[in-house]
C-alpha cells in the first residue's frame, strides 16, 4: 500500500472487499477468460489508464483484469453514493491499484479524485458519464497530447461525448462500449431492469404490486425497468417524447400519457431519460401525498430537486435514502438517494452476470484502442460487431447454451442476389 496512492475510507475493511470481489469473479466467467488471455498476452503492458467508474465488486473484477493485461490502472468513482468501501480498500491493499474514492464524497473531494486519477497521466481514459474526460478536456488540456483513446461505459457519457465530437470539441477517439449490442441490450435491460427495483425495496420496502408505477424514458433501461415492474403486478404507465418509443411502449402493452397526466395518479416515480430537469415543480406539486420519486439515470439532474427544495415547507430524513420533502399544500414527496441512480444509492448495482458482459467490452475496447488508435479521427465509434458477437459467444460457452450455424448453402444464399423464389 505504501507503494501507490490512494485515498479510501478505511483500509481495514480490505477483508470484507476481498471476499464480495471473489464472490462477484464466480458470476463474470467471460471476464475471468479475457483475464486469462490477458495475462498471457499483456495486451496493455506499459499502458497508463485512468478510470472513472462506479468502485463496485464488478468494477473491481476489470481493473485486476487490466493489470494482468499490463495495465497501471488508477480508479475514481463515477458517482458520490455508488462507491463500495471495502471493495476500494481490497483494491489498494490486496491488488496494489489506485484508488481514490470514498462513499457518499462531497463535490469538491468528487473532482478532488478525478484529478488525482488524471494525475497518473493516462493514455487510454475508461468513463462512465463522461465526467473524467470533461475535467480532462477543461482543466487538464496539458495531458491530452499523450492520450491514443479512451472508452465510454453508460447512455449519458456517449450523449456527453458525440456532443462534443459534433462541436469539434474531442480531442481524441473514443469507443462507445454503451453502444455495444452485448452492453446496452443485455445490462441497460437486464440489469438495470433488476436492479433499479432492488434500489427502490431496499429504500422503502414499498409493495410494488398494485402501485401504478411511472417510467420517464423507454429506451433500453425503461423497458427493462418497466418489464420487471410489471411483472411484479405494477400498473406500469410511460412517459415519452419519441413517438417511435411511445408507439412501442404502446405495443408492449403499457399506457402512455404525458408527465402532467402521470403525475395525478403515480405511486412511484423513476426516471431513465438521461436528459434535466424530466421531473419538475410543476410536477411535484401535483403528486400524491406520499409519493415515491427517484433516477435511475446516471447524473440526479433529470429530478429539479433544487426549485423543490427552495419551495418546500420542511424536509426531513424518514429512512436510510429517503428524504420526505412537505410541500406547501401539506403533500409530502419523498426522495430517493439524492435523486442519484437509485441502484447504486441504495443497492449493489447491476448483477455480476450482468457486468461480466459490460467489462469484457471494457477490457477488449482498451486493447481494440492500443491497436487500432491511431487509424481513427476524434469521433465516437462503436465498439466492432466482431468483438461485440466474440463476447455474446463466450457468454453463451459459459451458459451451457449452443446454437446453430449457417450451412455453405446458406451462407452463400444470404450472400447473393440471384436466388429468389
Amino acid at each position: 500500500m505504501n507503494k501507490i496512492k490512494y485515498d479510501i475510507a478505511d483500509a481495514k475493511l480490505a477483508k470484507k472487499g476481498k471476499l464480495r470481489i471473489e464472490w462477484a469473479e464466480q458470476n463474470m466467467p467471460v471476464l475471468r477468460l479475457i483475464r486469462e488471455q490477458f495475462a498471457k498476452t499483456k495486451p496493455l503492458k506499459g499502458v497508463n489508464l485512468a478510470c472513472c467508474l462506479h468502485v463496485t465488486t464488478e468494477t473491481a473484477n476489470l481493473m485486476i483484469t487490466l493489470k494482468a493485461g499490463g495495465a497501471n490502472a488508477a480508479l475514481c468513482a463515477s458517482n458520490p453514493l455508488s462507491t463500495q468501501d471495502d471493495v476500494a480498500a481490497s483494491l489498494v491493499k490486496d491488488h496494489g491499484i489506485s484508488v481514490f474514492a470514498r462513499f457518499d464524497e462531497n463535490k469538491k473531494t468528487y473532482y478532488k479524485h478525478i484529478h488525482q486519477t488524471l494525475d497518473i497521466k493516462p493514455h487510454i481514459t475508461m468513463d462512465d458519464g463522461a465526467d473524467l474526460v470533461s475535467t480532462l478536456h477543461s482543466e487538464r488540456k496539458e495531458l491530452i497530447g499523450n492520450i491514443i483513446g479512451g472508452t465510454e461505459e453508460t447512455t449519458t457519457g456517449v450523449i456527453r461525448l458525440k456532443a462534443m465530437a459534433a462541436d469539434s470539441a474531442l480531442q481524441y477517439p473514443i469507443v462507445a462500449v454503451n453502444d455495444s449490442k452485448t452492453k446496452h441490450f443485455f445490462d441497460n435491460r437486464y440489469g438495470t431492469g433488476q436492479s433499479t427495483i432492488d434500489g427502490i425495496l431496499r429504500a422503502t420496502n414499498a409493495l410494488i404490486a398494485g402501485s401504478n408505477v411511472i417510467v420517464a424514458g423507454y429506451g433500453w433501461c425503461g423497458r427493462g425497468f418497466a418489464m420487471r415492474a410489471q411483472g411484479m403486478g405494477g400498473h406500469v404507465i410511460v412517459t415519452e417524447v419519441d413517438p417511435t418509443k411511445a408507439i412501442e411502449a404502446v405495443m408492449d402493452g403499457f399506457r402512455v400519457m404525458p408527465m402532467s397526466e402521470a403525475v395525478k395518479i403515480g405511486d412511484i416515480f423513476v426516471t431513465l431519460t438521461g436528459d434535466i430537469n424530466v421531473i419538475r415543480m410543476e410536477h411535484f406539486n401535483k403528486m400524491k401525498d406520499g409519493a415515491i420519486v427517484c433516477n435511475s439515470g446516471h447524473f440526479n439532474v433529470e429530478l429539479d430537486l433544487a426549485t423543490l427544495d427552495k419551495n418546500k415547507k420542511k424536509k426531513r430524513m424518514v429512512r436510510d435514502f429517503v428524504e420526505e420533502f412537505t410541500l406547501k399544500n401539506g403533500r409530502r414527496i419523498n426522495i430517493l438517494g439524492e435523486g442519484r441512480l437509485i441502484n447504486l444509492a441504495a443497492a449493489e448495482g447491476h448483477p455480476a452476470m450482468v457486468m461480466d458482459m459490460s467489462f469484457a467490452n471494457q477490457a477488449f475496447a482498451a486493447e481494440y484502442m492500443i491497436k487500432s488508435a491511431s487509424k481513427l479521427k476524434n469521433l465516437v465509434y462503436v465498439v466492432p460487431e466482431k468483438i461485440d458477437n466474440n463476447i455474446a459467444a463466450l457468454k453463451l460457452k459459459s451458459m451451457g447454451v449452443r446454437i446453430d450455424k449457417l450451412t455453405p448453402e446458406q451462407k452463400k444464399y444470404l450472400a447473393s442476389w440471384e436466388m429468389g423464389t
